[in-house]
């Protein structure tokens, strides 16, 4: 966490605590971008005064109630630590540090069941109280390599259906500073197939996602496909953390074969409606949205045939974005399956030549010629302009050396006759 924080609130001279995951991310030794203090013995006028003379001060409402000021959550002059504590969903997540003096509170041992890798609620009621935390538990899964004790286990069972009724926002689209929400955070984790395997056996999995339904345990029978349909999914996803992969392709993987239970042949269409609804009703962000279902639209395509004019092409078909990602969605795809190194090897060629080829000419503003030039040589603006334009990106991408004033216009010229 950044010191500078903490020397500003511990200037304030309020008695405050660092709490929750910045002090769970202390013992780990890992940076934290959130900081969360609480300040027992302080009501909301008390805050307000001492942070005034400091910039605006914004209140935090959830549900028409007021839980908090920005950057200083929960203002309650009658809460001790310990209450507070208390009232958190994880042991790992409910200890504080006081500022003033460094001293540690851990009422639940945190501590030792963070050494111990354990994840374990502060009480039987947690999830309950917040069904958000069932997801939340399976991030810390992903995240940190936690295993949920006995008892907690048998919660995340019995609790799972109410993950159902949290909001999109708080599942997918994030209401964080980071914009981001607990299933993209589990996803962007070091474990996440073992987070989503947590899920879908104690039922959060299809009670968050019910397009996942028909692919749990949807045998594909084929030496290529030896994977269950689920743990095909599981395992890409794996290797796409495996190899950093960006959100967008880690939430490919994550869609980009739901489609095939019921897909009659067309298993990649019917798995970009999937994943379209799916992460509509988890509030993403309509460009990232479109984003991830124009990818698992387009997954599934060949690598016979791999050259620099395949290369061109597909950078014209994809753009260049999203062509990339394709790739490594593809090369993580390969690594769910038994295939031959010979694949593996078609994806790494591909990718290279995308970067050699992507300086050849593939937009329509890579042209030598535009609608200006078409328009004085006799064309009408409409969409008989735009085709020709586009014949003549064709052509340029099928030979970059025809991309030239003259040739193009002698083409269009040939076209308008």
């Amino acid at each position: 966490m950044d010191k500078k924080i903490e020397d500003f609130v511990r200037g304030l001279h309020l008695d405050a605590y660092l709490v929750g995951g910045a002090v769970r991310d202390e013992l780990l030794g890992r940076d934290s971008k959130d900081a969360d203090f609480v300040v027992p013995g302080v009501d909301y006028e008390g805050l307000h005064a001492a942070l005034e003379p400091h910039g605006k001060v914004e209140e935090l409402e959830v549900a028409g109630r007021r839980v908090g000021v920005r950057l200083h959550p929960r203002a309650d002059p009658a809460l001790s630590i310990e209450d507070d504590m208390g009232r958190r969903d994880f042991t790992v997540n409910a200890m504080a540090r006081r500022l003033e003096t460094g001293e540690r509170i851990d009422p639940f041992h945190g501590a030792e069941d963070l050494r111990n890798s354990v994840l374990r609620t502060v009480r039987s009621g947690s999830f309950a109280e917040d069904p958000l935390r069932l997801v939340r538990g399976l991030r810390l899964v992903s995240q940190l390599g936690l295993e949920p004790e006995a008892e907690t286990l048998q919660q995340m069972r019995a609790e799972a259906p109410s993950v159902a009724l949290v909001s999109g926002e708080r599942v997918g689209g994030g209401l964080h500073s980071d914009g981001l929400g607990e299933l993209s955070k589990l996803l962007l984790g070091r474990e996440p197939a073992r987070a989503l395997r947590l899920a879908r056996d104690t039922g959060i999995l299809t009670a968050l996602l019910p397009e996942f339904e028909p692919s749990i345990g949807f045998e594909q029978d084929s030496e290529r496909q030896h994977l269950a349909l689920d743990e095909h999914t599981f395992a890409v996803v794996q290797a796409a953390a495996d190899a950093d992969m960006p959100l967008a392709v880690r939430l490919g993987a994550l869609f980009h074969d739901l489609g095939k239970p019921r897909a009659n042949g067309k298993h990649a269409e019917r798995g970009a409606e999937l994943a379209a609804a799916a992460m509509r009703r988890l509030r993403y962000p309509t460009k990232l949205r479109t984003y991830v279902t124009r990818l698992v639209r387009a997954h599934a395509f060949s690598l016979e045939d791999v050259d620099e004019l395949f290369a061109r092409r597909f950078l014209r078909e994809h753009g260049d974005e999203l062509a990339f990602d394709l790739v490594l969605h593809k090369e993580a795809d390969l690594r769910g399956k038994n295939v031959s190194q010979d694949e593996l090897a078609a994806a790494a060629r591909l990718r290279e030549l995308l970067e050699q080829e992507r300086s050849q000419p593939h937009h329509l503003t890579d042209l030598a010629v535009d609608g200006s030039d078409l328009i004085e040589l006799g064309f009408a603006e409409g969409p008989v302009l735009g085709r020709t334009l586009e014949s003549l990106l064709d052509a340029v991408v099928d030979e970059p050396s025809l991309n030239t004033r003259d040739q193009l216009l002698e083409r269009a010229r040939m076209q308008l006759s």
